[in-house]
């Protein structure tokens, strides 16, 4: 916990507002760097504006995904998250699909960001993508390797969008996430816009124990977020503070396409409930 405390100044009601970057170089919607670079700023900027405690940049848009990312996407990435880290003054993470822990730390370290999230840590799983053998100790070394000690892993169990390759109870990943060195888990439902099952953050909490960080990442809500802190000290949330309906999830992975903007008076009505 000691680690999270310093990062955000406070151990629980934690809330973490995601920027999902438009489709990015290379992929055939790219919309050019000046439309990317702004709407990015304009969704951090409104985050910030609306109280949130951080933030954090996914490269969620670009589908399909690869499982490690081009070197089109760590240059344009790298320059996005240095454009931000510069306008905004709360905590900075990253996230980079579908799992390339080494690009997302890397960027951290240069552009002095304070956590990333690793979809993949303890539980191997099978994804529309491709497979992905966890392997947690190569993301210790690595972060060890490149001097980013100072960078906190939020790190998934039971990971959205994947299908386990191992029988594992969400008590048993939790308890080997938090021994094998994460800093905090994340856990989420089955998709994005998905909460998690309240049962599984109560197994995961006594796995854990009460000081061992906990954040929800996918489904919160206004309506459900009180309920779900009662379980976990902070929240990943990004489509419910967006501009635009819900879409099917058969047409849309993400459920809002990426015109949709971060809505200023969502996000302070989201923080006001909590």
């Amino acid at each position: 916990m000691l680690k999270i405390k310093q990062i955000f100044k406070k151990e629980n009601k934690i809330i973490i507002g995601m920027v999902h970057f438009p489709p990015l170089l290379g992929y055939k919607d790219f919309p050019g760097i000046d439309v990317c670079l702004k709407r990015a700023l304009q969704d951090a900027k409104t985050l910030e504006k609306g109280g949130v405690d951080a933030i954090m940049v996914e490269n969620n848009y670009d589908i399909p995904h690869k499982i490690f990312v081009e070197p089109e996407t760590v240059a344009i990435m790298t320059f996005l998250v240095n454009r931000i880290r510069e306008a905004v003054k709360v905590p900075l993470g990253i996230c980079i699909l579908w799992n390339d822990y080494k690009v997302a730390l890397s960027i951290a370290k240069v552009c002095n960001c304070q956590f990333v999230r690793v979809p993949v840590f303890v539980d191997s799983v099978k994804t529309n993508y491709g497979e992905i053998v966890a392997n947690s100790k190569d993301v210790l070394e690595f972060r060890k390797n490149i001097g980013a000690f100072d960078v906190a892993l939020l790190t998934d169990i039971h990971v959205k969008h994947a299908e386990m390759l191992e029988q594992k109870t969400i008590t048993q990943s939790a308890k080997e996430a938090k021994q094998n060195g994460s800093d905090g888990l994340i856990i989420t439902g089955k998709w994005t816009g998905d909460m998690p099952n309240l049962d599984e953050l109560k197994e995961a909490r006594k796995a854990v124990g009460n000081n061992f960080p906990i954040f929800v990442g996918s489904g919160a809500t206004k309506e459900n977020a009180k309920s779900l802190l009662q379980y976990v000290n902070g929240i990943i949330v990004s489509t419910s503070l967006k501009t635009g309906q819900v879409l099917s999830k058969e047409k849309e992975v993400n459920l809002k396409p990426w015109q949709e903007k971060i809505d200023l008076v969502k996000v302070k009505d989201f923080m006001r409930t909590i």
